[in-house]
């Protein structure tokens, strides 16, 4: 296909502007922003640089998107929380914490915000638009 991935590790908030600094210079034609702690602190510089760049990011969580961020792919949070509550109730009625199976999520969410993709000049297709769960206009 094509596509070459590269990895930009970013410890902290100082590294965030050297990280999208390198993504240019290397061409990228987009990033993930993966939701680790750092990330969601740095969630409002991260947009902020974003936007300056005019660098298409997606993240892992949807509250970015929420705001002024492109687009998310992330488990259905509602979901994920509806499971660990289901997992308490096992527990607290007896079940032994070892005995409950692990579990992935099994929805995930596109959410795409247009507002942003115009700032960015960015040109989702219909056929996007049409996959996602929740378009912000």
């Amino acid at each position: 296909m094509g596509i070459k991935l590269y990895s930009l590790e970013v410890r902290g908030a100082e590294d965030l502007a050297n990280a999208f600094r390198t993504a240019g210079k290397v061409q990228a034609g987009a990033m993930i922003v993966v939701a680790v702690a750092g990330m969601l602190n740095d969630q409002d510089r991260i947009l902020e640089l974003a936007a300056k760049t005019r660098m298409p990011v997606m993240y892992t969580n949807p509250e970015p998107v929420l705001t002024d961020g492109l687009m998310s792919y992330a488990a259905d949070l509602p979901a994920l929380a509806r499971g660990a509550a289901d997992y308490v109730d096992r527990i607290l009625k007896g079940t032994k914490p070892a005995d409950l199976p692990v579990q992935q999520p099994t929805k995930f969410e596109l959410i795409i915000n247009l507002k942003a993709a115009k700032q960015i000049g960015v040109t989702i297709p219909q056929s996007v638009l049409y996959r996602a769960d929740k378009v912000i206009k």
